[in-house]
């Protein structure tokens, strides 16, 4: 029986599926060359707009800007560092903006162990989905919602000032309002990796602590603990480097505090330096840096 000439591929589609074919099967047998055709966008994205804008914010803060004609002087130099270093009020924001990156880490993990070790040894299995929900709903609401929340609950007279017993009792706005909300903002980065850790560890091995007689305490420390210290540093990486970086829950419930986000938002700002902005801005990444160095052995890095 004849073939119908509708049932025959066409000359032009023949000839145009012939190259597809070639390569494709050329692909297939070269395994490299199609990952590196796959990945070869997202990585031309992370370095145009993750490394280079890093690399561009290096080279800017070696520059300044003339006091006479605002201009900015693109000549490198160590000024705006060495102003830094040198000036107290400038090394002061930086141990500040430390500390309550670390304050609020080491509060974040106070409230964390707890949650985390309920969450993923004490809950019923069919409860564990809905307090994984529960932590991760305040995700979902805006940071600025969350922040001016708090800045009404801090405000004098508010709730928390009628809870200490009337106005002018509760904390009001300040350092200790930036650490409270910025630990209350950051709570969930900690517990997530904390559990996520917990749920790895296997139940025998705590049944097995208490049939050989360990209290608590000694359970927590020999079977828990080495088990949870990489998860705690994991979450310790998002607390520490989000709270380094902030400046909008300073401006909001910080009231006069200055952090080192402050100080990069007024000279991009009013101040029209972007340089020494740069500069300011380098010592958080500078710091992340280190920390990540310091713990990249601890197999934390894994957790994330």
């Amino acid at each position: 029986m004849a073939t119908s000439t509708l049932d025959r591929p066409a000359g032009g589609a023949t000839a145009a599926r012939g190259p597809v074919r070639r390569l494709s099967a050329w692909l297939h047998r070269h395994a490299g060359v199609r990952l590196a055709a796959l990945l070869a966008a997202p990585l031309f994205w992370l370095v145009v707009a993750y490394l280079g804008a890093l690399a561009v914010l290096f080279v800017s803060a070696l520059w300044t800007v003339n006091g006479f004609t605002g201009e900015v002087v693109r000549q490198p130099t160590l000024d705006n560092f060495r102003t830094i270093v040198t000036d107290e009020v400038y090394r002061t924001v930086a141990l500040r903006s430390v500390g309550v990156a670390a304050a609020v880490t080491v509060i974040d993990t106070l409230i964390a162990l707890p949650m985390a070790f309920y969450m993923a040894k004490v809950a019923k299995p069919r409860h564990r989905r809905w307090l994984v929900v529960a932590i991760l709903t305040p995700l979902w609401a805006s940071y600025l919602v969350k922040a001016y929340a708090w800045r009404v609950l801090l405000a004098n007279g508010g709730p928390v000032d009628w809870l200490f017993g009337g106005p002018g009792s509760g904390p009001g706005y300040g350092l200790g309002a930036t650490v409270l909300v910025l630990a209350y903002l950051w709570l969930p980065y900690m517990i997530l990796p904390i559990y996520a850790g917990l749920e790895r560890l296997p139940d025998s091995l705590l049944e097995a602590s208490a049939d050989l007689g360990a209290r608590a305490g000694r359970t927590f420390r020999a079977v828990v603990l080495p088990v949870v210290v990489p998860s705690v540093i994991a979450g310790s990486i998002f607390t520490f480097s989000l709270s380094l970086g902030d400046y909008i829950t300073v401006q909001i419930v910080g009231g006069k505090t200055q952090l080192i986000g402050n100080l990069v938002y007024v000279n991009i700002g009013a101040a029209n330096n972007l340089p020494f902005a740069a500069a300011l801005a380098t010592i958080p990444v500078l710091i992340m840096v280190g920390y990540l160095v310091a713990v990249r052995r601890s197999g934390a890095l894994e957790e994330l």
